[in-house]
């Protein structure tokens, strides 16, 4: 797993200014006001930065910007950033200023002096987040990330703060690691293999074989695998940290790589369907989170692992499958395929452990892509209540997802002539006759979610976040609904 590059906090001290190495960062605020680590390395400088305080350059800076000033006299660090910030910045502003310090800082180190700021946790949360390479299967080196020092008065406050945060950052990168591993090294086994690792930080995990899956009735899973020789499993994650509730249930797609089957996906960009287990890696990085930090919330995390690949046993275009729960679905494109992996999931989620709701997630359509774009998750749900906490928690998490519509009149486009249900239904709504499939899954008085996070798991451009690649997305907001609503 990539490292999580944490900060280690320190009482402040103007005399660490001159001999820290690598980068020494201040903060100015928006009128050009300077602090005493701003002012100490002023004068250091002699009065460069209180010149620049007074140019069109920095007046013309949004907060969270930040300039940097290479080879400064008076000091032995290589450079130094100034970051324009309010003195109490808000959250999400906070930790946009820590990645953008990130971002300008490389493999240094880097020395943040923030005084009093109450937000210093926060900007360190920020730095650990977007100091994320995947580069486990480069030959050449790209050099360590350096040390993280931050120089604060309020030194124990911050450090219990970022104790609790730092749980987030190690969720994220496991996702993120997940979603950016190639499927000839993340197979179905090897992604079994590393969630039960997870026992060691106080998970239950237990995972249902093939044989299992067909003692269960579980076709519509077992369907999508027959043509890989990687064999399909379910992986159940349990986090008891709560009373005797019945827990929250979070369900993935775990299709480790998806050629579309019978129904061959085109040759261009399909090697990006490394991340069609994008759904999975999110519930494995929120599971992760929750036992670091241990959450007082009972969750049960269900990941679906498969891969979907043409040969001689592969489901056939026109095949009729059996679920779990007895409905026939007729596979009308066999590239349809993470729908009829969570169908089973999500039918012995709900009989298994009677939750008090269920969240899917999926990298389930490209339809999503065409409505959405890059920023916002689709999210479906037939719980006003719900639905409505998790976009609040998204919001606040700044992880963009949009609600989209479910509706009885869309059933129409997946009734089957032969079956109960067809998998598809056409070029028409696509994402929403995905999600109707879902919800036939889905017990009548089940707050359920689904989130279609095509369009958001793995991105071509860097994020505030994240460079491009995997982004992570989702673990920051579910784990803030947990915290908001069943933590309460």
């Amino acid at each position: 797993m990539t490292a999580v590059i944490h900060p280690t906090f320190h009482e402040h001290t103007l005399d660490a200014i001159p001999q820290a190495t690598g980068l020494v960062v201040i903060c100015v605020d928006a009128a050009g006001s300077f602090g005493p680590s701003a002012k100490r390395v002023n004068r250091l400088m002699k009065g460069t930065l209180k010149r620049f305080a007074g140019t069109e350059i920095f007046e013309n800076m949004s907060e969270g910007d930040v300039q940097r000033f290479p080879a400064p006299l008076g000091l032995v660090a290589d450079a130094v950033l100034l970051l324009k910030m309010k003195k109490r910045p808000t959250v999400e502003m906070a930790r946009k200023c820590g990645a953008n310090i990130a971002k300008a800082a490389g493999n240094a180190n880097i020395n943040l002096f923030v005084t009093a700021n109450s937000r210093a946790a926060q900007m360190a949360l920020g730095i650990a987040m977007r100091r994320y390479r995947f580069d486990a299967h480069k030959t050449n080196d790209a050099g360590e990330f350096g040390d993280v020092q931050v120089y604060i008065t309020n030194v124990d406050k911050n450090k219990e703060e970022y104790q609790s945060l730092s749980a987030i950052s190690e969720g994220v990168f496991f996702t993120r690691d997940l979603v950016n591993e190639p499927a000839n090294i993340l197979t179905t086994t090897d992604f079994a293999d590393r969630l039960i690792e997870m026992k060691k930080l106080g998970l239950k995990v237990s995972v249902l074989e093939e044989a299992d899956m067909e003692k269960l009735g579980m076709h519509s899973l077992l369907g999508v695998g027959a043509g890989s020789t990687s064999p399909s499993k379910i992986v159940i994650m349990e986090w008891n940290g709560g009373g005797k509730e019945k827990p929250l249930a979070l369900v993935g797609k775990g299709v480790v790589f998806d050629t579309g089957g019978i129904s061959l996906k085109p040759a261009g960009g399909m090697e990006d369907m490394t991340m069609d287990m994008g759904g999975a890696g999110v519930v494995a990085g929120v599971m992760k989170t929750l036992a670091l930090r241990k959450a007082n919330a009972n969750v049960v995390g269900l990941v679906g692992l498969v891969e979907n690949m043409p040969d001689a046993l592969a489901q056939r275009p026109g095949d009729v499958v059996k679920s779990m729960k007895g409905d026939t679905i007729e596979v009308i494109n066999t590239d349809a395929e993470g729908r009829l992996v969570l169908a089973d999931v999500l039918w012995y989620a709900q009989k298994t452990y009677e939750p008090t709701g269920v969240i899917d997630l999926a990298t389930l359509t490209g339809a999503i892509i065409v409505g959405l774009g890059h920023e916002n998750a689709g999210a479906f749900s037939n719980n006003d209540k719900l639905v409505n906490n998790f976009l609040k928690a998204a919001n606040a998490e700044e992880e963009g997802a949009w609600r989209m519509p479910l509706g009885a009149a869309y059933d129409k486009l997946i009734s089957s002539r032969i079956a109960d249900i067809k998998n598809v239904g056409g070029r028409t709504a696509g994402s929403i006759t995905a999600a109707q499939f879902l919800q036939r899954f889905i017990e009548p008085d089940m707050p359920w979610i689904h989130l279609d996070i095509a369009g958001v798991a793995s991105v071509k451009t860097e994020t505030d976040f994240a460079p491009k690649g995997a982004t992570g997305w989702g673990v920051r907001a579910l784990n803030r609904l947990i915290t908001d609503v069943y933590e309460a």
